[in-house]
């Protein structure tokens, strides 16, 4: 079976989405999958024996739909897997409509979305909005969305890697659930597989963290809306009380959110921030590290706690608490506006209010003082990553909706 995966982003783009579809390349070719990638035009693009990559889109946009829709033709696919969030497209609605257009193009292609993300499109260029009109038209004016375009409406299946993205996206369309199945992301990097005792003591040498230091990763790109302000201001909190701990933030800053909200210096302002709050000494930053490397997983290894405060609260989606789980690390998180059925507070995660310091910091606190506490969500946490957070079992139910008639 021939597929083509279309998406804005790949390696070595740094972003979550972009780490994201490289591995699920990567596990779908391994099982049998003839993969061919289309993304943007990408200096050095990632790569693997078991898929052909071509960095052919120099931007979506009207303009370029024709290069698109010739290579289209070219590769003859069985399957057309499109990868979407209004965010990585630079919120252009040209791929918005093309499973409409594809479908006129190749009437036997079936074409799946994968809704990486629930963005809103926001204000287009006229040009744009236009000729988003003159589509419409052409697509039929029925059950076009204005940020998803005939995407809710054509896709033969969409695949959505949380429940509350399907709780969304059903306000835009409202049949969508039957098209809908839920796979959330597996983890997205190597894994390191030595013996716990081995890799903790690893991890914590190569991070310098004494073996009587209490040590929290937050694990994750670097980005607004992660809460990492919170997590520094219950950190300066804590420390007031607790000298033996530390904090370890593994991973450097998504470069696609950055330029999206104009934050270039980012990362800068969260240090000069642990500068204010006098916590600085305390936080170990990793920053980038190889994508094909287990180097992020052995720091993981080495923590005692995994805290991630999202600022709208955590769901399945979430590739950092996904790899988190995998690790068998207990988690402190928060809580949004839907919690999914699998996150059982107390049982496998701990949960607390979003945007909230002094919450955030007795939520840790409660970890450091309860070894039993610590336990019992880190069994919680492997038992949720075995049932949820599988590539095998992600793979199979991938397949099997490729391959549906």
């Amino acid at each position: 079976m021939r597929v083509l995966v279309i998406s804005a982003t790949f390696p070595p783009m740094r972003s979550g989405g972009a780490d994201y579809v490289f591995r699920l390349c990567q596990h779908l070719a391994a099982s049998g999958v003839e993969i061919h990638v289309v993304t943007s035009h990408i200096e050095n693009v990632a790569t693997d024996p078991g898929m052909r990559v071509y960095p052919l889109m120099r931007h979506w946009s009207w303009l370029e739909m024709p290069r698109l829709l010739r290579f289209v033709r070219r590769c003859r696919p069985a399957v057309v897997d499109l990868h979407f969030s209004n965010l990585v497209y630079n919120k252009h609605p040209m791929v918005t409509f093309l499973p409409t257009i594809l479908q006129r193009l190749m009437p036997d292609l079936r074409v799946v979305t994968h809704i990486e993300g629930t963005n809103n499109i926001g204000g287009l260029p006229l040009l744009t909005r236009v000729i988003r009109k003159a589509f419409i038209r052409w697509g039929g004016a029925r059950d076009v969305d204005y940020d998803y375009g005939t995407i809710l409406r054509d896709s033969d299946r969409i695949i959505v890697l949380s429940d509350y993205h399907r709780l969304i996206l059903s306000r835009h369309f409202a049949n969508v659930g039957e098209k809908c199945v839920l796979i959330p992301p597996s983890p997205i990097m190597p894994m390191c597989m030595e013996a716990n005792g081995t890799a903790r003591r690893r991890g914590r040498e190569a991070l310098g963290v004494a073996p009587d230091e209490f040590l929290i990763a937050y694990y994750g790109y670097l980005g607004p809306g992660k809460g990492l302000e919170t997590l520094f201001e219950a950190l300066h909190l804590i420390a007031q009380q607790r000298e033996k701990i530390r904090l370890v933030a593994v991973g450097g800053s998504n470069e696609v959110v950055l330029k999206e909200v104009n934050r270039p210096h980012y990362v800068q302002e969260l240090q000069d921030l642990t500068k204010q709050l006098g916590i600085a000494d305390r936080i170990i930053w990793t920053g980038y590290y190889p994508t094909d490397s287990d180097q992020a997983s052995l720091y993981l290894r080495g923590a005692d706690a995994c805290v991630l405060p999202f600022d709208a609260g955590v769901y399945l989606n979430n590739s950092s608490f996904t790899a988190a789980a995998a690790h068998g690390l207990p988690i402190v998180t928060t809580k949004g506006e839907f919690v999914e059925l699998p996150f059982i507070d107390q049982k496998n995660v701990l949960l607390c209010p979003p945007k909230e310091p002094e919450a955030l910091a007795a939520a840790i606190n409660s970890l450091i003082s309860r070894p039993e506490l610590r336990q019992q969500l880190s069994t919680g946490a492997l038992e949720m990553a075995r049932q949820w957070f599988s590539w095998d079992e992600a793979i199979k139910r991938t397949i099997e909706i490729f391959r549906e008639n």
